[in-house]
């Protein structure tokens, strides 16, 4: 892979990264590219991501973040060694539509997960379909999400969610702080399952949704599915691939 698009996050660590890398190995634009090389946190890749959804280029991430759960170890040297011994791992994201008090209907991806939360001071009361057909007709919460499994270690797993193997073709339903059913957990469900969130006493209890950190204010409802059409390819370091971290992360 000699043609590589570096592209950092704001912060200051980042941008020296891309000045040097860019320096040693050359710079091309992402519609140009054949990686992309994404230097900052797992907030940065999931940005990269998303920005690059209509490029079925493969995205190397090396941490100049934080947690970097998505990402590599950052180093200059023997880059393209690297990239041309990485992993492929191909996600697919969810896709989110939710309707608002004011009539308008929003729509966004998610690559890590989809979550309701309660934006007041009282619980959410969510009724919850699956294909159609109503599961629970109340969930007392400060809100639920839906996960996949690339993104099932973050939110989810705060949440006392479950860890999701890579490939398994499994969403998470997860409840947060589950009033009524009490201590809910929520549901394993299948990838090609659709979710339906719908928010009753939306204007006396408000609720927001958000997907991969984009929100949707004072939604009425909301409808979570897989989007096949839609691959990301994210690159690891042999022996560090997602499936090994997502293991790893149970037993840490």
């Amino acid at each position: 892979m000699n043609k590589i698009a570096f592209l950092a996050s704001e912060s200051p660590v980042a941008q020296s990264a891309r000045r040097e890398l860019s320096a040693l190995y050359g710079h091309v634009a992402p519609d140009q590219a054949e990686v992309i090389v994404a230097l900052g946190g797992d907030g940065f890749m999931l940005q990269t991501l998303h920005g690059t959804d209509e490029l079925s280029v493969p995205v190397y991430g090396m941490n100049r973040g934080t947690v970097g759960f998505l990402m590599n170890e950052y180093s200059i040297v023997r880059l393209k060694e690297r990239l041309n011994a990485a992993e492929i791992t191909t996600i697919q994201p969810l896709l989110m539509r939710a309707g608002c008090t004011d009539g308008t209907v929003q729509s966004a991806l998610a690559i890590n997960e989809v979550s309701l939360l309660r934006a007041g001071p009282q619980a959410a009361k969510l009724r919850i379909s699956i294909d159609g057909r109503v599961r629970l007709e109340e969930l007392v919460c400060d809100g639920a999400l839906v996960c996949t499994p690339a993104g099932s270690t973050a939110y989810n797993y705060s949440a006392h969610g479950p860890v999701l193997p890579v490939g398994s073709d499994v969403l998470a339903l997860t409840a947060m702080a589950a009033f009524r059913p009490r201590r809910w957990r929520g549901a394993l469900l299948h990838q090609t399952s659709k979710v339906r969130f719908d928010v009753m006493d939306a204007d006396k209890r408000p609720v927001m949704a958000d997907a991969d950190s984009r929100s949707v204010k004072n939604v009425e409802w909301v409808e979570i599915e897989s989007h096949p059409s839609i691959e990301h390819k994210i690159m690891f370091d042999p022996g560090h691939g997602l499936e090994e971290r997502l293991i790893r992360e149970q037993f840490t």
